[in-house]
């Protein structure tokens, strides 16, 4: 089970940025296009041979599955089989499929492989697909190998897919109302509730007992009150250094591509290892296993520690490692939170110091003030208890991942009101555990029901049945507190939900919503947005529906809303490669990656929602506006939109 969770985690990290190593360095793909008819045309993929491997024919079957392949996103073209092949052949027997016989190309000459594909509408100046091929030697074996490819067709339709807009100048707007900014906008948020993650974490059985044992070794060890006062400052400014440090490689991560985070973030399959760790944490806390990191790793930090300055650094260092089996559910819930926000590695980054604030401080503050540690409740069953109603509340998350990969793929599978069920049930189990109806292992019975497990009862007892209205299609479903956190109120099981507002109705397209903003003479609202986003849909819930901000949207403006995590796919011929401004190239395949590139490129952001007011001639009216929970805010910067409009 240590295996599967250390493996899932570093699947969950670490997928987007694997590549296939032998791929650029063994085989060269050229790739060229041959027109034959009118939409029908040859692709040849050539390579060098290598007679150290085995390059499999095209044609050839291993266990069902073909060896070579091409993919378009475009499910329009039609891919004509077999694939023709020219080089120099051999048969050759693989022990590792029964000794079964394949064709190869080994030999160090020129091998191609040739495709015919028909296009069933237009074709496009480029075309954009991938090859995968199959290699091996020996008992190595690397089936599908992926080549993405980009070639240009003859006769094809050059694309109208715009990206950069030169008009546009964030600048000089016509008028300077809106946010000088978003970055850094909430950090003192981010921050805060990593702190009390921090706080939860020292309620745990891993860290809460090593309070009074740390800070007695730093008092009575040191020789002096004021030495022992400042080595548990000591100890917990590195403590607090230590869990920035975790935040710093995400900084680097996202240097060639600022959309990678937003990228993870709405990635199906990694929601859905998000999903299954989430499980996983809970099973964990509820006292089943344990998530540790290996011995050797605590007992290498643990024989490092000592009095002196690298001694109290590898002391907290050593705090961080055993405590991980409580605090590494907790930590992962941050990291994975923060990935999945709109404020990519620096919200991260305040958030670990947060939870490595809250962590450290009373390490610091019981030094100072020994006499406290007197007031300090005795370590007991309570501490499982923590852990326990942690495992649900990672339950009630773990929901959440697998709604952002139902929202993304619109399966219709995780509705609102089955996520406010599941929710619902969570609670009703949570209750039922503080009052002694469920028990797990390392549980002790419970005798009498102390006041501050009576003052949980109710919380959780309260906000459960706050939650019940929500599985009705009444008024009363609306759920404002938790809004932004279950799917959109019109994502619903019932035909007719009363609270899903249409009264504004955006349109899709930045083109479209230009060419009618020309017609009708208004200025165009773009929403930034995204399927799962969290503050987008408190937006549109809780401002949007506002009276006069509903009024302004709806008269006032034509109002496009962009998704940058949508997976559908482009045609062909509006698929492009993208020259991005801060270097390097970037595939425009789905609708997600034009709209992303789109804000990155023109409004210098990946966070939403963001929100912008453009012109008919393509202007910037106002700056910017992010997330803004207050309805009279957004309302008055629309209407200094209107006004700039005007004054144009």
């Amino acid at each position: 089970m240590k295996l599967i969770v250390r493996l899932l985690l570093c699947v969950a990290l670490f997928t987007p940025f694997l590549v296939n190593a032998q791929d650029s360095t063994l085989y060269k793909w050229q790739v060229t296009s041959k027109k034959i008819q009118n939409g029908i045309y040859e692709l040849t993929f050539t390579t060098t041979g290598n007679d150290q491997w085995q390059l499999y024919g095209a044609n050839e079957v291993i266990s069902e599955v073909p060896a070579v392949e091409v993919e378009f996103a475009d499910s329009s073209i039609v891919i004509q089989h077999p694939f023709r092949e020219n080089g120099t052949a051999k048969t050759i027997v693989n022990p590792i499929f029964d000794n079964a016989s394949f064709k190869v190309f080994q030999a160090a000459g020129t091998v191609a492989f040739t495709v015919t594909v028909q296009f069933k509408n237009a074709v496009p100046a480029t075309l954009l697909g991938t090859f995968r091929y199959t290699y091996g030697k020996g008992e190595e074996f690397y089936p599908l190998s992926p080549h993405a490819f980009s070639v240009a067709m003859e006769g094809g339709v050059a694309s109208a897919t715009r990206i950069k807009i030169e008009s546009f100048d964030l600048k000089n707007p016509v008028s300077n109302c809106g946010d000088d900014g978003t970055e850094g906008k909430g950090l003192a948020g981010i921050f805060l509730l990593g702190l009390i993650g921090g706080f939860i974490a020292l309620l745990t059985p891993c860290v809460f007992p090593l309070i009074p044992l740390t800070v007695s070794f730093f008092t009575k060890q040191s020789g002096s009150k004021g030495k022992g006062i400042a080595n548990a400052v000591l100890y917990g400014l590195f403590i607090f250094l230590i869990y920035i440090l975790l935040s710093i490689p995400f900084h680097f991560i996202g240097q060639g591509n600022p959309e990678i985070l937003n990228n993870i973030s709405t990635n199906v399959w990694l929601n859905l290892v998000f999903f299954v760790i989430f499980i996983v944490f809970a099973i964990s806390f509820f006292g089943y296993f344990e998530i540790t990191l290996p011995g050797s790793v605590a007992n290498s930090a643990g024989s490092k520690s000592g009095a002196g300055l690298a001694g109290i650094f590898f002391m907290a260092l050593t705090l961080a490692i055993v405590s991980f089996s409580c605090t590494g559910p907790i930590l992962g819930s941050l990291l994975v939170g923060a990935l999945s926000s709109d404020g990519g590695p620096m919200q991260l980054t305040f958030g670990m110091a947060g939870f490595g604030f809250g962590l450290a401080l009373p390490f610091a503050i019981f030094a100072m003030f020994p006499g406290w540690l007197q007031s300090l409740p005795k370590s007991g069953g309570w501490l499982t208890s923590v852990k326990v109603v942690l495992g649900f509340l990672e339950l009630a998350m773990a929901v959440k991942f697998l709604s952002n990969a139902d929202l993304v793929e619109q399966w219709g599978i995780v509705k609102r009101e089955l996520f406010i069920a599941f929710w619902v049930i969570i609670g009703i189990l949570l209750v039922l555990y503080l009052l002694g109806k469920i028990r797990f292992p390392h549980d002790s019975p419970i005798k009498k029901l102390s006041k501050i497990r009576w003052t949980f009862i109710v919380i959780f007892g309260a906000f459960t049945l706050y939650l019940v209205p929500g599985l009705t299609n009444t008024k009363w479903a609306n759920l404002s507190l938790i809004s932004g956190f279950p799917p959109p109120l019109c994502y619903s099981v019932y035909h007719n939900p009363v609270n899903c507002e249409k009264g504004i109705e955006p349109l899709r397209d930045y083109e479209e919503a230009l060419a009618l903003a020309k017609k009708e003479n208004k200025p165009v609202l773009i929403d930034f947005t995204g399927w799962a986003c969290v503050n987008c849909r408190r937006m549109e819930e809780n401002v949007w529906t506002n009276e006069a901000v509903h009024h302004l949207m709806k008269d006032s403006f034509i109002v496009v809303s962009l998704y940058v995590d949508e997976r559908n796919k482009l045609p062909a011929a509006e698929q492009i490669t993208y020259h991005v401004k801060a270097g390097g190239e970037k595939k425009i395949v789905t609708v997600g990656d034009k709209w992303a590139t789109f804000q990155s490129e023109n409004f210098n952001a990946v966070s939403q929602p963001q929100y912008a007011i453009i012109s008919t001639d393509e202007k910037v009216l106002t700056k910017t506006k992010g997330y803004t929970p207050t309805a009279r805010e957004f309302a008055q910067w629309l209407q200094c939109g209107v006004d700039a409009n005007r004054k144009k």
